[in-house]
């Protein structure tokens, strides 16, 4: 079991200190309305509260809200139906936290650490297409009677809005037998939609569940879940990068359990889902959880790719996948290319770190051989599961995890990196997730502090635009101009050679206008630096030179 020591160095979730509670219920988020949720209050779910369609929203930095407990359908939930929106954008230094009724946010040894089912989740419903039939289906974890619980459509593009730097804390309460919700539940949602920095702890069902959809996401944590981290089903088509698992020693499941479909299993889209720099740790290699005894359940017809990602300390096996005697699997979706591991790195199994223990079916074991993955220990800093900061799932400088990648897609989305799994030199689960809150996770003080101020301009600009940094090359201070088109949301981050983020200087909503950032880099070394615009659909990105 995992013990509570409270580390010296732990960077605190600000709340205030007299913040109002309100109480929240369903009929608070009508129809085509929009409503907003401050961080001087404090907000108690009670029941399933859903955001209507038409209806949108808005959660500020900082904000906590809490779910009632109850069991059946007195679960207390969050659910964004379709036509629905949610922009509940946090900070790394304020970021939104989802938990239960009981938690005292300011104490992170108030509750045990593995409470687990104190309420229900939160869940997010579009309109993207499935691969079953009739292409829309009662979403699990709330009554299927209830309408609003449909998902599923036509339109892959969908937008539901942006969930980001937000950690979901102690859900998953039961709503029948075997019936959980889980963390975040992703129906049909669309490719418009921003999820990324999103930590799920100690949930009683899966961390993270898709239903079909192409949502693309990043930087997401799966931390001590009650039964699989990352769940995939029905045609789930989107991307992902950088994201992790580190399961509980005694309960839970795979850290990826992949479904093609249900009915029918051979339905199209296929599950083809595109991962890289991924880092899934175990239970532990001599666990006694026999149920967390491989890394990867595929089935069911499904797909997927996983490139670039560390595997390690699990009881059993690697991989398993389905093999029937007729019909379409998930061997066919292999064989056919649909499916695809490359360029990982696996070490650390109970069963044995040789390749037929890693993958006992011959078919998988050639697959892996000749698309070159590797058995080599990825020399992770350190695997732990108590509040000792021992956990520090970035990889040895100069190890195994810096060579054998394979080259990151040039799409706009993933970010190119030099080194295998979830992180390189930067920590980026610190301050925002319950596993750095709670001194879990090691203290990167290598992480940057830069500070920024935006400003408006007057006029009204035509075109979404970013302007070349003045002055350039600049030290320790320059300024960037970018200008929106339409108001929506805007995100203007620093990245260094290697692809990390070191800097967000505008993160959130913004009306349709001008806008000036002064950045002060002194905290910065010397070098190149990019800076990227998204905003609009669309993404700018830009040089500039710190010199000191």
């Amino acid at each position: 079991m995992r013990t509570l020591i409270l580390a010296g160095c732990v960077a605190l979730i600000p709340m205030t200190a007299q913040a109002a509670t309100i109480e929240i219920t369903d009929t608070d988020i009508a129809a085509n309305t929009n409503v907003v949720w401050t961080a001087d209050n404090e907000y108690i779910l009670n029941g399933l509260v859903f955001v209507d369609p038409g209806a949108s929203l808005t959660i500020q930095p900082g904000t906590v809200i809490k779910g009632k407990p109850g069991q059946g359908e007195n679960s207390s939930a969050l659910v964004v139906a379709r036509g629905g929106k949610i922009f509940a954008s946090g900070t790394a230094e304020d970021p939104i936290v989802f938990t239960a009724e009981a938690d005292n946010v300011d104490d992170p040894s108030d509750l045990p650490l593995d409470a687990r089912g104190l309420w229900g989740g939160v869940i997010i419903l579009g309109n993207a297409s499935l691969n079953s039939e009739p292409g829309e289906t009662p979403i699990e974890g709330i009554p299927t009677t209830e309408p609003r619980g449909l998902y599923g459509g036509s339109d892959d593009a969908d937008n539901s809005g942006v969930f980001r730097y937000v950690s979901i804390r102690h859900g998953g309460t039961d709503i029948g037998a075997g019936n959980e919700i889980n963390g975040l539940t992703m129906g049909g949602v669309g490719s418009g939609t921003l999820i990324e920095y999103v930590e799920v702890y100690n949930n009683k069902d899966d961390g993270f569940e898709w239903f079909g959809g192409t949502v693309n996401t990043k930087y997401l944590v799966s931390a001590f879940n009650g039964d699989d981290a990352f769940d995939y089903d029905e045609g789930f088509r989107g991307k992902g990068q950088f994201w992790f698992v580190i399961q509980d020693d005694e309960t839970g499941n795979r850290a990826g359990e992949h479904d093609g479909g249900t009915t029918p299993e051979d339905g199209t889209p296929y599950a083809t889902p595109a991962i890289y720099n991924a880092t899934y740790i175990g239970s532990g290699e001599f666990s006694t959880n026999g149920d967390n005894d491989t890394v990867l359940e595929i089935r069911d017809n499904a797909g997927g790719h996983y490139v670039n990602s560390i595997f390690t300390d699990f009881a059993n096996e690697g991989i398993d996948v389905e093999d029937l005697d007729s019909g379409e699997d998930s061997r066919a979706r292999l064989e056919a290319g649909d499916l695809k591991l490359a360029n990982n790195i696996w070490w650390g199994f109970g069963a044995g770190n040789e390749l037929s223990a890693i993958a006992p079916d011959v078919f998988v074991a050639d697959h892996l051989a000749a698309n070159e993955n590797r058995i080599v220990d990825p020399m992770l800093n350190g695997i732990s599961r108590d509040t000792d900061g021992g956990l520090d799932p970035r990889p040895m400088v100069g190890g195994a995890a810096y060579s054998g990648l394979a080259p990151t897609p040039d799409d706009g989305f993933y970010t190119a990196v030099d080194y295998v799994g979830a992180f390189g030199s930067r920590l980026w689960t610190q301050g925002w997730t319950f596993l750095s809150e709670a001194g879990i996770t090691a203290f990167d003080e290598s992480v940057a502090t830069v500070v920024a101020e935006e400003s408006s301009l007057s006029g009204m600009p035509s075109a979404f635009a970013l302007s070349q940094n003045h002055p350039n090359p600049f030290n320790p201070s320059t300024t960037i101009s970018y200008s929106l088109a339409n108001s929506g949301y805007v995100s203007l981050k620093v990245y260094d050679l290697l692809g990390q983020q070191v800097a967000t200087l505008v993160e959130g909503n913004r009306l349709a206008g001008s806008y000036q950032v002064r950045l002060n880099a002194a905290d910065l070394s010397s070098g190149m630096y990019f800076y990227q615009l998204q905003a609009g659909g669309q993404v700018f990105n830009r040089k500039m030179m710190l010199l000191k």
